[in-house]
């Protein structure tokens, strides 16, 4: 990842004056680390005619899937590889933008102790990235870089670049690479970076919180409220979390009548006075806690007294099934030591009496193979797990649970993809955790449940988990399983090949983009 920033001077007014500028001497090469990679400062050219500074950004793609955001571009779950080869090390982001502003964090706010006349003027610049995404289409492309860049007063030249210059005929990918030639204070041109890039990515690589409003206002302040592409640039910046986004645009508009009445924000901003406290509305009920409490109730409705809750990830159902005085056993399965750890420690096995550790057991198993110990149970719970197998793996955590453990009730909950539209932090077209193989719409999902049902002698019924929207349903779809037959059924064998074929066939994937869970609470 790679830009540079160049000025042009005389003998009497120097170029090389853009290290004072930058706090980077000109005759040094210096490297810094910053939270996704190393960054490189150094002048390939530096002198009294003409310096230029060049960034250089060494991305981690490793460390920056570990750190759970190797999303964006790149991050299908059809494609477990795109997490660690993708335009991430190259293309310039908001991982650039970020390196921009840590390693020119003084310039970019206009401070330059030893010459600080320098800071005040504008300077001949010329600023180029080699490549920078820019969504090709009628919202996209050079075009859009020039509608960002020019009413800054920037002369830009946006040249796309063809995905294979041997092969015309394939078109331009969605890179261009700019050149942009003004004169600005260099402090306004690295403002302008650092909230253009992402907004010509449109692919955060962090979690966007909400000061992240009160960071676009600041470094945006003195031309982004004038700005003829304002909301564009608003709702990318802000990840398209349109709360966020709204309330950005009424500040901006607050400020903007306080200038023009020569008046505070505060005095604008007083026609509806502050809520008590306690009229302040409740906040909602976790997504998370919603589900837990959704299974809760079927199991109740069962009276199952012998729970396996298979996935028990870091133990919030386990803990929840301990607190039913009616549950004398509880069984926890995941294939994660680390989650079985977390869930120990957070259970407080160790501080358990003797009676009360009689109830609850944690073990390691993987549920695509048959394990004797989950035999006996009167209920299995499968809740958000399902989503985590591989398709072609699912017939035999089918078999596994249905047709070899066979208890009485089997709860399984999965995400209703259809209402990812309504998440606001959630891209269109992600997935809404990284490890999700597939997330099935409700249809699909009824479909699966049905010929499972079928398939080893239980009855199905299903219910909505969270809100249940009226046109693309409920965040949560849930099954509940109730076993026929006190026996196998002949037709319940060994999944084979043949098997992982139908049940592909059966259901379609929604084959997409990752990115980090949006429902509140997170993953069980």
């Amino acid at each position: 990842m790679f830009l540079t920033i160049s000025t042009s001077g005389s003998s009497e007014r120097p170029a090389t004056d853009l290290g004072f500028l930058l706090h980077k001497h000109p005759g040094k090469a210096q490297s810094f680390a910053t939270s996704h990679g190393l960054a490189h400062v150094f002048y390939p050219e530096a002198t009294d005619e003409r310096c230029t500074a060049a960034l250089l950004l060494e991305v981690d793609p490793i460390g920056l899937v570990r750190r759970g955001r190797g999303k964006g571009r790149g991050g299908s779950p059809d494609f477990a590889l795109a997490q660690y080869v993708n335009d991430r090390p190259y293309a310039a982001s908001s991982l650039l933008a970020v390196a921009l502003s840590s390693v020119f964090r003084s310039a970019m706010r206009g401070r330059c102790d030893l010459r600080p006349e320098l800071a005040a003027e504008p300077l001949p610049l010329r600023i180029a990235v080699p490549a920078l995404p820019a969504k090709a289409g009628q919202a996209g492309g050079p075009d859009l870089v020039r509608r960002l860049f020019e009413p800054l007063g920037w002369q830009v030249e946006a040249e796309p670049v063809p995905l294979d210059p041997q092969f015309p005929d394939w078109g331009d990918s969605h890179y261009v690479r700019l050149e942009l030639n003004g004169t600005l204070r260099l402090a306004d041109a690295l403002s302008q970076l650092y909230v253009l890039l992402p907004v010509l990515d449109d692919a955060k690589h962090y979690w966007v919180s909400p000061d992240e409003v009160d960071k676009l206002l600041r470094v945006g302040e003195g031309w982004l409220a004038e700005h003829p592409e304002l909301a564009l640039i608003t709702r990318r910046y802000l990840a398209r979390r349109w709360s966020l986004a709204r309330s950005a645009m009424e500040r901006l508009e607050l400020a903007r009548l306080a200038e023009a009445d020569d008046r505070e924000v505060e005095e604008i901003d007083n026609a509806v006075p502050e809520e008590p406290a306690e009229e302040a509305e409740p906040k909602p009920t976790p997504l998370a806690v919603q589900r837990r409490e959704a299974v809760l109730e079927v199991l109740r409705s069962t009276g199952a007294t012998r729970v396996v809750d298979l996935g028990c990830g870091e133990g919030s159902l386990v803990g929840a099934l301990l607190q039913e005085s009616r549950v004398t056993e509880v069984l926890g399965v995941d294939v994660s030591s680390r989650a079985l750890g977390i869930a120990a420690r957070r259970l407080r096995l160790d501080r358990m009496t003797e009676r009360q550790a009689q109830r609850v057991r944690l073990v390691q198993g993987a549920l695509t193979y048959t394990d004797p110990r989950l035999a006996g149970y009167d209920a299995a719970v499968l809740s958000e797990v399902i989503e985590h197998v591989d398709l072609p793996r699912l017939p035999a955590l089918e078999y596994s649970v249905f047709g070899a453990a066979r208890p009485a009730t089997v709860v399984v909950t999965t995400p209703n993809v259809e209402y990812n539209v309504r998440w606001e932090s959630l891209p269109a077209g992600h997935v809404r955790h990284a490890d999700h193989r597939f997330e099935w719409d409700r249809a699909q999902f009824r479909a699966w449940a049905g010929s499972v049902a079928d398939s080893y002698g239980y009855t199905v019924d299903f219910a909505a988990v969270g809100p249940d929207d009226p046109e693309v349903g409920p965040p949560t779809q849930l099954a509940h399983f109730t076993r026929t037959e006190a026996a196998d059924p002949a037709h319940a064998t060994t999944p084979t090949g043949n098997d992982a074929e139908a049940t592909r066939d059966a259901v379609t994937t929604n084959g997409t983009e990752t990115t980090d869970t949006t429902e509140e609470g997170g993953h069980r």
